[in-house]
């Protein structure tokens, strides 16, 4: 519940002033200057290290121009970036699913609408992830340690089969879709979804694969084999330092 409280304290918030993390000297130039946007948050940028932002938008292969669906964006820490790597000439849209409204009621935090001002080329959308509406097909959705949420009682749960096709449909051909969480016991399915915010890997890839897509990779940057797996994420022992998987998968072009 800290987490979903923090999830709904921070989606309101996309705007700030912090120094950007360096990026390497592989890293494209329009995810550096992204990374070092003056307008990133303090609190954003101190959490640089631990995220690596760069390899997540290379791995994604997110471009300038690009379509990008930032799917429960929560504090909008990649919302940002994505923002400024599409630059002018992309858009971004933080999709805000209406099954998290009874979060944001009960901690009396308005929803977030319409755009932001310090970044004209995000959009929020506040709709249900069933029928996922976006106004254009997008290049890439990218959800971050949010997906096992969709299975726990306090969204409904999701019907993930219907929501899984949605963002199949929402995506041009030869679309990705990223999906980064943190890792459960290898066998455990489900089970810690609600109790320790942990999905086991191959739910994930059973789920979206059964909606239409291919398997594209994975990164093991965020990898971490000293994480027991066995405790809170939110747990001071391993907050911050859990073993994390990053799935991207393509939508056919035929």
């Amino acid at each position: 519940m800290r987490r979903i409280l923090a999830l709904a304290v921070g989606v309101v918030a996309l705007t700030g002033v912090g120094a950007g993390m360096a990026a390497t000297s592989k890293t494209p130039a329009y995810i550096a200057a992204a990374i070092a946007d003056k307008n990133r948050p303090e609190k954003d940028t101190a959490r640089d290290a631990d995220r690596k932002p760069a390899e997540m938008l290379k791995f994604a292969g997110i471009r300038p121009g690009m379509v990008v669906v930032d799917l429960i964006p929560g504090r909008g820490y990649f919302t940002r970036i994505f923002a400024g790597a599409v630059g002018p000439k992309g858009h971004v849209y933080a999709f805000i699913p209406t099954e998290f409204d009874a979060v944001f009621k009960k901690n009396n935090v308005p929803i977030p609408t319409g755009t932001d001002p310090n970044y004209p080329n995000v959009t929020y959308i506040h709709a249900s992830i069933a029928n996922f509406p976006i106004p254009q097909y997008a290049d890439v959705v990218w959800t971050s340690q949010n997906y096992h949420d969709l299975h726990d009682s306090f969204t409904g749960p999701v019907d993930l089969a219907v929501a899984n096709k949605a963002v199949f449909a929402a995506l041009k051909p030869g679309g990705a879709f990223v999906v980064l969480d943190h890792v459960a016991q290898k066998g455990s399915g489900l089970r810690d979804t609600d109790t320790l915010h942990r999905i086991d890997p191959a739910s994930v890839k059973s789920e979206v694969t059964a909606a239409g897509f291919k398997f594209a990779g994975e990164s093991n940057v965020l990898r971490n084999p000293r994480d027991p797996h066995d405790k809170l994420v939110f747990d001071p022992s391993i907050r911050g330092k859990t073993d994390q998987f990053i799935y991207k998968f393509r939508k056919p072009k035929k």
